[in-house]
């Protein structure tokens, strides 16, 4: 078992200058997915958080039993199972977003943030650092994601949220409602958060 850091300093790590998003490149593809609305990435990442932070909770109760050469297998079918269950709640409850969302529910299961906490710190440390582990960085690749969101509604429809914000002589950006908006938008992100890393003297 490792040396485990501090909660506070995992907040601030997770969230900030090791953001999974900005710093580390990972799970981006859902950037490019649902960030057209706020409503449709709120809850894609409502249900990344709870996703990851039940797959960390498990991996690090379950570790000692996991097998060393199919634990990356069983790391796979922990977040399966727990995706499916957010499948069938949204279907249930959000039918609407669920719809909307499509495949991409789905598509957490494959989520290259989930997995590599799973394997980097879940494997490693005990239950309940695991699990604000997991929830910190999946709090990390909301904040981007989100922001992402809210620059592609405002200027791609007009609205926040569904709701009508911009006056009615704005023109929407159509280029801001089309999948390759979300990558300008995601790189202008990463520019602004690495500017102010470096302004702050931290390592980008």
């Amino acid at each position: 078992m490792s040396s485990a850091p501090a909660p506070g300093a995992m907040l601030r790590d997770n969230l900030w200058t090791n953001n999974p998003i900005f710093m580390q490149i990972l799970g981006i593809c859902s950037a490019l997915a649902v960030t057209n609305l706020l409503t449709n990435t709120m809850i894609m990442t409502i249900a990344v958080v709870g996703v990851m932070g039940m797959t960390n909770l498990t991996v690090s109760l379950i570790k000692s039993f996991i097998p060393r050469k199919v634990r990356m297998m069983v790391q796979t079918l922990i977040i399966a199972s727990y995706v499916i269950v957010v499948d069938i709640i949204l279907r249930a409850y959000l039918p609407d977003i669920s719809r909307a969302l499509g495949p991409y529910v789905g598509l957490i299961i494959t989520n290259c943030i989930i997995m590599g906490r799973a394997e980097a710190f879940a494997q490693q440390n005990p239950p309940l650092l695991s699990v604000w582990d997991g929830v910190t960085s999946a709090f990390g690749y909301m904040g981007v994601l989100l922001a992402i969101a809210l620059i592609r509604e405002l200027l791609g429809f007009g609205t926040l949220f569904g709701y009508q914000v911009m006056p009615e002589i704005f023109e929407p950006w159509i280029i801001m409602v089309m999948p390759p908006s979300a990558f300008f938008v995601l790189g202008i992100v990463i520019w602004i958060g690495k500017a102010i890393m470096e302004r702050e003297g931290a390592p980008a």
